[in-house]
């Protein structure tokens, strides 16, 4: 169990050290081009990073505080949800397209590292309780979501110049950091109810 605890801690300093360089990147790409999509999943980047910092601080702790601190990651999973809705308003006022040869660009190089990080954490994701079941859903929704800005930017480069479809995959994106946050707070509930005596 301690070399469980130890390999974990490893991979989840690896993969939070992963997910603050690109936000870096992928925020400054965002604001360059006034991309929606980019900006939350930068911020999605950064929310991962914290996520996966506190997962190696309380690899020690009792079920009960391991379930608390769930309780208060699942309201984390939330923060990069309600960014999206703050600039999805914003660019509703202004709809102009991203420029989309950087928005494909940034879209695969975050599908990348999301890929090696939700491959990097399959194998603890049932370890940990909430907290690895946290980093690993967020490492496999941002797959996906990854995925959908690339999409974004090949639509509006072929089919649509419009600013619609960035905008569609950031409320998608938020959609899923919604999901990923009720299932983390059920995981945590669960675990709670478990170190109740």
């Amino acid at each position: 169990m301690a070399i469980m605890g130890t390999g974990l801690r490893r991979v989840v300093t690896r993969v939070a050290l992963l997910n603050l360089a690109y936000f870096g990147l992928e925020f400054a790409v965002a604001i360059a081009i006034g991309s929606v999509s980019l900006l939350a999943d930068s911020v999605d980047f950064l929310e991962d990073a914290s996520i996966n910092l506190l997962i190696a601080l309380a690899l020690g702790w009792s079920l009960r505080n391991r379930a608390r601190l769930g309780v208060l990651l699942a309201g984390i999973l939330l923060v990069p949800g309600l960014a999206t809705l703050w600039t999805a308003y914003q660019k509703f006022l202004v709809p102009v397209a991203p420029d989309p040869l950087p928005l494909v660009l940034t879209g695969l190089g975050a599908a990348a590292i999301n890929f090696a990080c939700a491959s990097m954490l399959v194998r603890y994701r049932q370890h940990g309780g909430s907290l690895t079941r946290a980093a690993f859903l967020s490492a496999r929704n941002d797959v996906v979501a990854n995925i959908a800005i690339i999409g974004a930017g090949l639509v509006t480069a072929f089919v649509w110049n419009s600013a619609w479809p960035d905008l569609l995959v950031g409320l998608g994106i938020a959609a899923m950091n919604a999901d990923a946050a009720k299932e983390v707070w059920e995981a945590a509930r669960a675990e709670h109810r478990s170190a109740t005596p």
